[in-house]
């Protein structure tokens, strides 16, 4: 069952394609004093040695995925899940639920605290059908072209490129499901005008 709560709190979650400008406004909602959790950091805590993600992930997919430290070798990793669509749905089995219980979490906190609003960065949002725990959702997207040669600079290859895209909801369907678009594909101060329009003083420090 989605959790949800009562809507004292304006809760904004963040989406979009990957290389897609979810960073950016992260930074500048942070900037403006929204609280923001990133789920991609939270990703990357739960699978430090010693938690009990890791030790999972180690069972299923074997030692190779972890150097001489015993610390997961991302690149590793990634290649063996996004080989295939039975390999990484068993991956996300074994992250999203304890991603999804550490951003409620977060986002309980700041209900408690009287936020007046917070942000959830969350690439995942729709395919992990979590939309119903927001209260605005915003799609940061720019166009194809753009969102590769981000990738490429990235030092991504192009087969790594398809196979992260071919993982997520397309563009477009995430853009129809969603309240707002933020299009990255101008300057910085144009992608803060925009989320200075969906958020009004939420986003403005008068919330």
């Amino acid at each position: 069952m989605i959790e949800r709560w009562p809507r004292a709190m304006k809760l904004f979650g963040v989406t979009g394609g990957i290389g897609m400008g979810k960073s950016t406004s992260a930074e500048i909602l942070a900037r403006r004093g929204v609280p923001v959790i990133d789920t991609d950091a939270i990703a990357r805590e739960i699978v430090e040695p010693g938690q009990p993600a890791l030790g999972e992930i180690e069972a299923s997919f074997g030692r190779e995925v972890l150097d001489e430290h015993g610390r997961l070798r991302r690149d590793v990793l990634a290649e063996t899940a996004f080989a295939s669509r039975e390999k990484l749905r068993l991956l996300e089995s074994i992250l999203h639920p304890r991603i999804r219980e550490r951003w409620l979490a977060g986002a309980q906190v700041w209900r408690d605290e009287g936020r007046a609003a917070g942000a959830v960065i969350i690439p995942l949002l729709f395919e992990t059908d979590a939309q119903s725990c927001f209260d605005s959702i915003i799609c940061t997207a720019c166009s194809a072209p753009t969102q590769y040669d981000r990738l490429r600079r990235r030092g991504w290859t192009e087969n790594q490129i398809e196979r992260r895209i071919a993982a997520q909801w397309p563009i477009e369907k995430k853009i129809a499901a969603s309240h707002f678009v933020v299009w990255t594909e101008g300057d910085l101060p144009l992608h803060e005008r925009q989320l200075e329009l969906i958020g009004g003083p939420y986003f403005t420090g008068r919330g």
